[in-house]
Parts: C-alpha cells; sequence; structure tokens
C-alpha cells in the first residue's frame, strides 16, 4: 500500500469533504459491498472501514474476494493500522473494529452486541467520536438492528448517513432499523449509493 500522509486529530486528508466512510452488512453484504467498491475509482479520497457478520469461528477470505473486484487496495484489519484515503478495513471475524481520533484502528474482544462480533454499533459508535462531522456511515442489506444506535451517534455529532433500499436490499432489517431511528439522511437503491458517495466525498475539496 502506497505511503499516505498520516491522519490526526489537527489534520484531515487533502481532497474530500469526509475522512471516513463505514460500512455495515449482514445477509447479502458480498454482493452489495462487491458493487459499491468495482464503481469506486481508484483515486476514491476518504478511507474505508467495514463490517460484515462473518462467522466467528472460520477464516474470512472477504478481503481477498473484494480485492479482485475493485482498483482500491483491501486487506483484513490489523490492531494498530493507520488509515489511509482510498482504503479498504474489513472487520476480522469475532473482533470489533474500533476507530481511533489518530487515525489508527483497534480490534476488540469485548461483548458481543446484538450477538455480534463485530458489531456495526461499535464501529459507528468509535467513528463519530472520532470523526465527528466528516464520517458517513452507509447501513446495507441485513438481517437484525445493528447498526441502529451507532447511526444515531454518527448523526448527533454531525455526520451523514445512508441506508440501502428495501427494493435492492436481500434483507431489510438493518437499513430498516437505521431508518425507523430517524437518523437516515439518503435512503438509495444499491445501484446508486457508490456515486452519491463519490459525490457526496468530492463535494467540498478540503472545505
Amino acid at each position: 500500500m502506497a505511503q499516505q500522509p498520516q491522519l490526526d486529530t489537527l489534520a484531515h486528508f487533502p481532497n474530500t469533504a469526509y475522512d471516513i466512510v463505514a460500512v455495515a452488512t449482514s445477509l447479502g453484504g458480498l454482493r452489495a459491498l462487491s458493487q459499491i467498491l468495482s464503481a469506486w475509482p481508484a483515486s476514491f479520497p476518504a478511507a474505508i472501514v467495514v463490517v460484515q457478520h462473518l462467522h466467528p469461528h472460520y477464516r474470512s477470505w472477504l478481503a481477498q474476494i473484494l480485492s479482485r473486484r475493485t482498483t482500491l487496495p483491501v486487506k483484513q484489519a490489523e490492531e494498530a493500522d493507520r488509515l489511509h484515503p482510498g482504503a479498504v478495513y474489513i472487520a476480522p471475524p469475532n473482533k470489533h473494529l474500533l476507530v481511533n481520533d489518530d487515525g489508527t484502528l483497534t480490534l476488540s474482544d469485548t461483548a458481543r452486541v446484538h450477538f455480534c462480533r463485530p458489531a456495526a454499533n461499535n464501529l459507528f459508535e468509535s467513528v463519530a467520536t472520532s470523526f465527528k462531522e466528516r464520517a458517513i456511515a452507509v447501513v446495507l442489506t441485513g438481517l437484525d438492528s445493528d447498526g441502529a444506535t451507532g447511526v444515531q451517534a454518527i448523526k448527533q455529532m454531525g455526520g451523514t448517513v445512508i441506508a440501502q433500499d428495501e427494493a435492492t436490499s436481500k434483507a431489510f432489517s438493518m437499513p430498516k432499523a437505521a431508518f425507523d431511528i430517524g437518523c437516515v439522511d439518503l435512503v438509495l437503491p444499491l445501484n446508486e449509493i457508490a456515486s452519491a458517495l463519490v459525490s457526496l466525498a468530492v463535494a467540498e475539496k478540503a472545505a
């Protein structure tokens, strides 16, 4: 992965209105993630962190599969990884993925949230605390309500929330829970989410 400018609490990534896009998904997530990542240009200016609900006791090949479907670098997140613009970090099985305000990642063994580890709520809450209004949360297809309280934190800190619509979701429970809590800015079909994120990220160049 090419060396990029370091991110800290006093400096943001250049040429972007948002430093980070946090994505959560479950059932149907591979297809949804593949479609979004394959549509993004190599110059996508924000870091991307992903929670996909995974079997806790089996190795995940998600990062390797997605890396074949996008021009962006994709890796399974490791402790103390530092975020880089345009790079994708996938939460490993049975670990919560958290983002720190110095732009590094933490993996946690704390208790499951709604039976999930990794959990979207934990990721979103850490992103909200660390990046405030420069964060986007995306809730894609999935069962259960994981992510709903996390998007509340994103909105309270001034960030933006996108949810996948029912028609294109294999399971609408996760997007619906986020919508029902009243914190979703945009509800979009899957084929419009990638372009919406690009438009948002580049809308206010270094504003």
